[in-house]
């Protein structure tokens, strides 16, 4: 499994692309619920290909995306470029941005800092740059359906190939965490549950087009098809997927997510 510093997963394998596609719908909704003026300063943390940082430059605000990912920040560059958007983007984790104290208005995390190795230290470095009156807005994914059960299985089979346990998670989805995470910096938790649909023209076509491409996917099986088990995992994860199939006709799955807006007390 190709990995970065500190266990982060490389980002930049595989496509991420279509699964960015897939999670445009949350990204206008966060922009919507941030609602940036023209002028405020948005931060948009696990950029990826630029969904969240395009919007809120859409709207006058002055904008600024980081990923770990330079492939991905590439991308989000062609995209800025290519609508006109000055958007700076530069790379970088969530639990050491490259961005002053006290200096955003907006924070924004589309299902990315959600993936930091430490909740807390990332939890701490959100903080650090919002400004006494700024708020941060992040989405997370409520941990059940199809979607959460076939993660997990890929992520257990991983650690059990690297004979290791796997590390404990943080329920960036859970109110009560997140007060526990964000309230000694001063920040009261608002949580509001959304829904997004997964699909395409077929399970076939989902699996070929998004899953097995995604970055995710793409390092499990350079390990697991040393093991043996990527195909078997595929073939369940598949019959996962088809029993929950929402549409006869095509193929989709609703999943449930969190939209958390933190202010200061």
């Amino acid at each position: 499994m190709t990995m970065e510093t500190q266990g982060r997963p490389d980002w930049g394998l595989g496509s991420y692309e279509p699964t960015a596609d897939q999670l445009r719908p949350a990204a206008e909704l966060i922009v919507e619920r941030a609602a940036p003026a023209a002028g405020e300063v948005v931060l948009d943390v696990g950029c990826g290909t630029g969904n969240a940082a395009l919007l809120a430059a859409a709207t006058g605000a002055e904008v600024t995306g980081v990923d770990p990912a330079p492939r991905l920040l590439g991308l989000a560059r062609d995209r800025a470029a290519a609508e006109g958007r000055e958007i700076a983007f530069l790379e970088g984790a969530a639990e050491s941005l490259p961005v002053p104290d006290a200096s955003v208005d907006v924070v924004l995390s589309v299902f990315g800092v959600i993936f930091a190795p430490d909740a807390h230290r990332a939890a701490a470095e959100l903080a650090r740059v919002t400004a006494d009156d700024g708020r941060i807005l992040l989405t997370a994914w409520i941990p059940d359906g199809a979607i959460t059960r076939v993660a997990g299985m890929w992520r257990t089979a991983v650690f059990a190939a690297l004979e290791q346990e796997p590390p404990p998670g943080f329920g960036w989805h859970d109110r009560e965490a997140l007060r526990g995470l964000f309230g000694p910096h001063g920040f009261s938790i608002e949580v509001e549950e959304a829904t997004l649909v997964h699909g395409g023209a077929s399970l076939d076509e989902y699996t070929s087009d998004v899953l097995d491409v995604h970055p995710l996917s793409v390092g499990a099986n350079a390990l697991l098809e040393q093991t043996g088990e990527a195909a078997r995992l595929r073939a369940q994860a598949r019959a996962i997927l088809a029993e929950a199939n929402e549409d006869p006709e095509r193929f989709a799955i609703t999943a449930r997510y969190a939209i958390v807006t933190a202010r200061r007390a």
